[in-house]
């Protein structure tokens, strides 16, 4: 039994693996942050273009470190960062822990080397970042008066309010698991046609 836990404890290898795929993560993640400032339909749709291009960093992460803790060390990573740059909000604490809790939780239920386990998990992990534009909704009075004492330019706020509808908020949820699906998808095809060949990981 002891051995068994000593086996499934991260290790340093395992650290620096889980290091190196959280800060490709967290520069594709900002970078779609950011793009977020440009318009707010980008905004909205930010969790699912997140998915979307962070598919094969998650999955490679999935397979080379199938250990328990993993997927939560890489939010926490991420989550860190953005609080250090004080890009992080209450609501996006509470939804990354959620969505990073879950996927540790699917990904244990699977033993950590399921494809459709890491699918699920990754998908659970994707919908965590639905709490930076959730505030648009849940506190939308306080927050477009933050927003606009901000600076935010004006006919950004209007086009924000236009698109602040139940329909907008399904859209909300919806581009993430679609994107982690599409995204899970490309890397799958990656996987079998470049990583597996070169020895990077094994068969999925």
């Amino acid at each position: 039994m002891s051995q068994l836990l000593k086996e499934n404890r991260l290790n340093g290898k395992d650290l620096i693996t889980i290091g190196i795929f959280s800060a490709i993560y967290f520069v594709i993640n900002f970078i779609f942050m950011l793009m977020g400032g440009i318009h707010p339909m980008m905004w909205i749709l930010m969790p699912g273009f997140i998915a979307l291009f962070t598919g094969v960093p998650f999955m490679l992460l999935c397979s080379k470190v199938q250990k328990q803790g993993a997927v939560l060390l890489m939010g926490v990573i991420t989550g860190l960062i953005y609080f250090v740059t004080g890009m992080f909000t209450a609501v996006i604490l509470i939804t990354f822990a959620a969505g990073c809790i879950l996927g540790e939780v699917v990904r244990l239920l699977s033993r950590y080397n399921s494809m459709k386990g890491n699918i699920a998990a990754f998908i659970c992990f994707s919908l965590g970042m639905t709490g930076s534009p959730l505030p648009i909704w849940i506190m939308h009075d306080k927050f477009m008066t933050q927003i606009g004492s901000q600076g935010m330019p004006e006919s950004y706020i209007t086009t924000l309010e236009n698109l602040s509808s139940p329909v907008m908020l399904l859209v909300l949820f919806l581009a993430p698991v679609l994107g982690a699906l599409a995204g899970s998808w490309i890397s799958k095809r990656m996987f079998r046609k470049h990583f597996e060949k070169a020895g990077i990981v094994s068969h999925a």
